[in-house]
């Protein structure tokens, strides 16, 4: 007999096989059903503790699993696609996980009859091209001016979500927003940059009722010498800067030896004719309101204020790019290169008000602002930071029904007509791959299954009665009232979906549902091979923090 042949170290773990994707398919249902229970208007919420021992309390599919450590390679990709809904279109984090989840589930049966992996990947493949072109003849073009039909989408997008009880508050801040900062590309296409030119700023305390979007920015700081400059300018002229107004430091360390009393004196003086000067460059523009981004000395202070100028210094670059798309002025990174088309005329207000505890100054009123800041109040921070998720991912469906106004039906409706039209087709489907496709239809069901759960309506009656309404791809309407789990007409009860949402959705799903059927091997513990030099690993970091130190010191010179 051959002695038996090692290939893989000792320390190598290797599953391969069904086992393998046994275990991929359980991990991504644990996954799936973590948050199954946060789809729909009657959701749970979760509570999470992070490491420092801070609260989160939410609903949102990508916040929960962002927040979660999670061993298992597979449930980690799961987690991965919420991130990448999140990320592309900012709704149906959820939805993504429980259709994957399913998709998984169906599969499993396909494994235990030695399918191969491909068969079933290529059948959901063709299930998720048919399901597109399902979506694609029941979306409906809608008109992005019409106030009414966005309120309608992205409440049902925000329905689902804690702040539903304020309803339209927050449709009406996410539509409000994202149309002020719409710039049109042409040909009719419009971007809409929500990280860059909306900014959620949370304040603590009143009532969630006193959150509004305003019409310019605001930011918090206070002028720089309250008892003298103007707090409240109307119609102001603003200039915007990023370069400091106080006399230069050399970079390095110099020595002057002066031999005279007076050399002392005529030091001192450059130095203050150098402010001066930057100063009147400045003044001949007649603002009313100069902003920096970097300092501003006592003495520039000193000669604004006496001009009747407001100044205020060290102002976040993020936020100055704002208050520049907000009243239209151009920041400048030299006072002696201003010109008057540099100069911001069209803000209404310039005034500084205290909120809570602490100074706020608004720029409001603006003519015609490409930028806002969201004001949020509320009694806590919890309640505060879920609210800004939600205005985020209401923001995020508003944004994208300006760049792509087609809609779909809400309540699980899109989901069974997809999977009524692909158990038609299946019959028509030659060959193995009849069966996984059929497969991936039913799994579409989940959605608005899982929609019926969490109402506690007889989920069974629910379903069999939408799949009779649903059966030959007709009344594409008819879906779940998510609050009441009656069966309803989504079109009257005004519950819809973007178009990119749901096909978004459908992708990432189906697709990561064959990325991990198609995993066969595990490997594990590869890292195991620098057990043997481990002694030195720990003496190596302390050597190139030396190094990184040296190097920041000679770099000045």
């Amino acid at each position: 007999m051959h002695s038996p042949v090692l290939v893989l170290k000792d320390s190598l773990k290797r599953e391969s096989g069904t086992k393998v994707h046994h275990a991929n398919i359980q991990a991504s249902k644990a996954v799936a059903d973590i948050i199954r229970t946060t789809l729909g208007p009657r959701s749970m919420l979760k509570m999470l503790l992070d490491a420092s021992g801070g609260i989160v309390v939410t609903n949102d599919g990508n916040a929960i699993l962002r927040e979660l450590d999670v061993a298992h390679p597979a449930a980690k990709s799961m987690i991965e696609l919420s991130r990448t809904q999140d990320e592309e279109v900012g709704d149906g984090t959820t939805s993504v996980i429980v259709l994957a989840g399913e998709m998984l589930h169906v599969a499993e049966e396909f494994i235990d009859k030695n399918y191969h992996p491909t068969v079933i990947c290529r059948a959901y493949n063709k299930a998720l091209e048919d399901a597109v072109a399902v979506l694609d003849k029941i979306a409906m073009p809608i008109d992005t001016n019409d106030r009414a039909t966005m309120l309608g989408l992205v409440k049902s997008c925000i329905g689902t979500k804690f702040t539903s009880q304020f309803g339209d508050l927050i449709a009406d801040l996410a539509i409000d927003a994202t149309t002020t900062v719409g710039v049109d590309l042409g040909q009719g296409l419009r971007e809409v940059d929500i990280k860059k030119y909306i900014k959620v700023e949370k304040v603590p305390g009143g009532q969630l009722e006193d959150s509004r979007v305003l019409k310019g920015v605001m930011f918090n700081k206070d002028v720089v010498a309250p008892g003298k400059m103007r707090r409240k300018i109307v119609n102001p002229r603003i200039i915007l800067l990023d370069s400091p107004l106080e006399y230069k430091k050399g970079e390095n360390q110099t020595n002057a030896e002066l031999v005279k009393e007076e050399d002392w004196g005529a030091l001192l003086k450059m130095e203050e004719e150098y402010i001066e000067n930057l100063c009147m460059q400045i003044l001949k523009f007649k603002p009313d309101l100069v902003i920096t981004e970097k300092g501003l000395s006592d003495l520039a202070c000193h000669y604004l204020s006496k001009a009747g100028v407001s100044a205020i210094r060290r102002l976040r670059k993020t936020d100055n790019n704002r208050i520049a798309k907000a009243c239209g002025a151009v920041i400048v990174n030299r006072p002696d290169e201003l010109q008057e088309s540099d100069v911001g005329t069209g803000a209404g207000l310039f005034e500084v008000k205290k909120i809570g505890d602490e100074f706020f100054a608004f720029i409001v009123d603006c003519k015609d602002p490409k930028a806002c800041t969201v004001l949020l109040r509320g009694a806590s921070k919890d309640l505060l930071n879920e609210v800004e998720r939600n205005l985020q991912d209401a923001m995020s469906v508003a944004r994208n029904i300006i760049k792509n106004p087609k809609l779909v039906p809400g309540g699980g409706a899109t989901e069974l007509t997809v999977s009524a039209t692909l158990k038609q087709k299946s019959s028509s489907i030659e060959g193995i791959e009849k069966w996984p496709y059929e497969a991936a239809a039913i799994a579409f069901e989940a959605i608005p299954r899982t929609l019926a759960q969490n109402c506690g309506v007889n989920v069974i009656r629910t379903m069999t009665a939408l799949q009779g309404k649903h059966a030959n791809g007709e009344n594409a309407w008819i879906g779940i009232d998510g609050n009441t789990g009656a069966i309803s007409d989504m079109k009257e009860r005004k519950i819809w979906d973007a178009y990119n949402v749901k096909a978004q959705t459908f992708k990432t799903a189906i697709e990561a549902a064959c990325m991990l059927l198609r995993i066969d091997d595990i490997v594990s513990g590869i890292k195991k091979k620098q057990a043997p030099g481990s002694g030195q690993a720990p003496s190596k970091p302390q050597i190139e923090t030396e190094a990184d130190a040296d190097s920041e010191q000679i770099l000045p010179d």
